[in-house]
């Protein structure tokens, strides 16, 4: 628990809200975010978790707290930054890492698991960044950060929701960008594209798989990376952590991929 870097105060002062901080890419942003100075937010749908990590960030002496939110429920995105508001008078930084990851082939597919797919990492990624700039706005801008995925570049079997959510994610956040930019709100929005990495969201897909099968696959998987490993959630969260700091204050509109050479193939 909070093992890795030290603080360096890159976001000394700074607020930030993550969603899906109860595990995987958020949960190592939230760990890193605080030890890098910042004020979080925390914001799941497993209240257990995500109740936990708050207390250990609270008892390492960070500030930090914890709220149920379900990212396509537009009066919930309104209540939860209301509370972030009314703790600590603004909202600097919105991390949009909440989503869904699960395949099915395209003629098996059926219109709810379509929707439920968009709806989780395209709606939520679009409610999160409305709800984020409109407060921004007004107190000074901040930085957003999209988590897409390299699937919102290229296409694979039986991931045809999956990837139409994270290219959507993609070029939803060079708008949102523009947009702020010719506004002059001050806020900028990025997007990162991880390849697989070690999240609990990745590794149940070897939970389905034969044992006698299980070692194969996650060799494929490793080695459909140059670098032949997945990724850690550590190694995203600090690309997250350079995007919402002031490090990056002439960057916005742009993608980051971070994925071991997947696209450079």
């Amino acid at each position: 628990m909070l093992q890795g870097s030290p603080n360096n105060g890159r976001l000394e002062g700074k607020i930030a809200l993550i969603t899906g901080a109860a595990s995987g890419i958020g949960k190592a942003t939230a760990e890193r975010f605080a030890r890098e100075g910042a004020k979080v937010a925390l914001t799941d749908i497993d209240p257990d978790k995500g109740e936990t990590l708050a207390e250990e960030l609270i008892k390492s002496g960070h500030e930090a707290f914890y709220q149920n939110l379900d990212v396509v429920n537009p009066e919930e995105w309104r209540t939860v930054v209301e509370s972030v508001i009314n703790r600590w008078d603004r909202l600097d930084i919105l991390v949009n890492s909440a989503g869904i990851g699960r395949a099915k082939g395209l003629l098996e597919m059926s219109y709810d698991f379509w929707r439920q797919t968009i709806s989780i990492n395209l709606d939520g990624t679009f409610l999160g960044t409305q709800a984020a700039v409109d407060s921004m706005k007004d107190t000074g801008g901040g930085a957003i950060v999209n988590i897409s995925s390299v699937l919102g570049f290229v296409g694979m079997s039986n991931i045809s929701a999956y990837a139409a959510s994270k290219g959507g994610v993609r070029l939803f956040t060079k708008a949102a960008a523009i947009e702020c930019a010719n506004k002059r709100y001050n806020v900028r929005v990025n997007s990162v594209h991880p390849g697989y990495i070690e999240t609990p969201m990745v590794m149940r897909r070897f939970d389905k798989i034969a044992e006698a099968e299980r070692e194969a696959e996650e060799t494929r998987l490793k080695e459909s990376h140059p670098l032949g490993r997945l990724g850690k959630p550590e190694e995203i969260a600090s690309m997250i952590l350079y995007l919402a700091s002031d490090e990056a204050a002439f960057v916005t509109g742009a993608e980051f991929v971070a994925d071991g050479g997947y696209l450079a193939q």
